[in-house]
């Protein structure tokens, strides 16, 4: 059962979303609930196979964005809705708060600025502290911090999960997902014809949330990009679970002018990230890591928590962020040709996500009214995969524990391949259950995984599957 588009593509959809990553996920989610008919168009075998694939996980509260920028407001708004939503989906939220660390006078001259701002945007929940409170509520962290703000409700979340569940509730509501189908060309007449590799799709609306491919898409629909896409690759480091006792809340840094900087930060999954660097290159494809840059980052992050000198890492990798020649986002709509394009979506994304798809809602609202109606319906409530409430390898008639570092059983693995959106490659099935994610990568699990999931990948797992194929 290969998960390739598949016939008839004859349907005329009130609504094509152009890449199933975090934004277009939620996008398809938004769109749906308002009665739209909607076709979410992905060029990979999977959703998240861009830029939402690799990001640090954070909740944020929109504190350090720009005041009265577009990102500011979407991002509260997009945090507001999914408190509002996370427990009905299944959805994570570890509350951990978090310390933006001063390590320097220099630094800590700047901490007053970052609160006011902070207030600024209304978040109120801020506070000065100097090195010696911050070490109580955080006893592992250096003793050469010299001050830090302390923001209560930077949080963490299952990256994958939630884009996940939008998608999953889009397609309880009808919404169709194209994968392999990239876009090709775009031509409007009285609504959009989309020209794919899997095939042509017609759309009354057209939205372009294709993440690092969002100028390419803009030019390949006609229009003349209002920004250019820049890759930024983050490197990071992935810290054995035992380095999850040291690290309770997130350590942000005092940022600069291009990047937020490199964060320890625990995961949703028992572990430590550190990272990520700010790298631009022009590949939008590879994103490598380097031994001295990662070794770098676990200096860095031994220098900020001394205790994680001694642990060993899990895992290593670098993703790409859609940045463009401007921070802010770039959003833009062409009334004219009922086009939207959300680009330009960096860091923020994840946070930001539900609140685009509201925007873009909103921006659809200039066009006309849509032709269905609001519904309301039972949301799906996806599996917890993370270490905070109980999981599937607690509970009874499992199966097996196939992959013993995460504790992912055999009905975990199952369970996904019968869902409304099963994984279309391993890095998909990886990112629905974290089988193959923890300390030894997949090295004892991977031969039980291949067999499994034979005939059920587009790219098989086992080396005899490919040749076979």
């Amino acid at each position: 059962m290969l998960h390739a588009p598949a016939p008839p593509f004859n349907d005329r959809f009130d609504v094509a979303i152009i890449g199933a990553g975090v934004v277009g996920c939620a996008a398809a989610r938004r769109f749906a609930l308002a009665g739209a008919k909607v076709v979410v168009v992905e060029k990979g075998s999977d959703i998240l196979s861009g830029a939402s694939k690799a990001n640090s996980a954070i909740m944020h509260t929109g504190f350090d964005a720009p005041p009265g920028s577009l990102e500011l407001d979407l991002v509260k708004a997009g945090r507001a809705e999914y408190l509002e939503i996370h427990t009905q989906l299944g959805l994570s939220l570890v509350s951990t708060g978090a310390l933006v660390c001063a390590w320097n006078a220099g630094e800590a001259d700047k901490l007053d600025a970052i609160a006011a701002q902070g207030r600024e945007n209304g978040i109120a929940a801020l506070k000065l502290l100097s090195g010696s409170a911050a070490r109580r509520s955080m006893p592992g962290l250096s003793d050469r911090l010299v001050a830090a703000i302390e923001v209560e409700g930077e949080h963490i979340i299952d990256p994958w999960s939630a884009p996940l569940a939008y998608l999953t509730q889009a397609v309880a509501l009808g919404a169709r997902l194209l994968r392999n189908a990239e876009l090709l060309e775009g031509r409007f007449n009285d609504g959009w014809t989309l020209s794919t590799s899997a095939g042509d799709v017609r759309a009354d609306a057209v939205i372009n949330a294709a993440g690092l491919y969002g100028d390419i898409v803009d030019r390949r629909l006609g229009f003349a990009p209002e920004f250019e896409i820049r890759p930024r690759k983050g490197q990071f480091v992935v810290l054995d679970k035992a380095a999850y006792a040291h690290v309770p809340r997130i350590v942000l840094p005092v940022p600069t002018e291009i990047t937020k900087g490199v964060v320890v930060c625990p995961t949703a999954f028992g572990n430590v990230l550190v990272g990520p660097t700010a790298e631009e290159q022009e590949d939008r494809v590879r994103a490598t890591v380097e031994r001295e840059t990662l070794e770098a980052l676990l200096m860095r992050g031994a220098e900020i928590v001394p205790a994680l000198a001694n642990i060993p890492v899990t895992a290593v990798y670098a993703g790409l962020r859609p940045a463009t020649e401007k921070k802010a986002y770039r959003v833009s709509v062409r009334p004219e040709r009922r086009a939207i394009t959300l680009g330009g979506i960096r860091s923020t994304g994840l946070s930001a996500a539900l609140g685009l798809a509201q925007h873009a809602l909103k921006l659809h609202e200039t066009f006309g009214a849509l032709p269905g109606e609001a519904v309301a319906l039972p949301s799906p409530c996806l599996p917890n995969l993370t270490e905070t409430v109980e999981r599937d390898w607690q509970r009874p008639g499992h199966g097996e524990i196939v992959c013993h570092c995460e504790l992912v059983t055999k009905r975990e693995i199952e369970a996904t391949f019968e869902s409304a959106v099963p994984p279309g490659d391993f890095g998909g099935l990886r990112r629905r259950t974290r089988a193959g994610m923890g300390r030894c990568q997949g090295f004892y699990c991977n031969a039980r995984l291949a067999a499994m999931t034979r005939g059920l990948l587009a790219t098989p797992l086992a080396v005899e599957d490919r040749e076979e194929a």
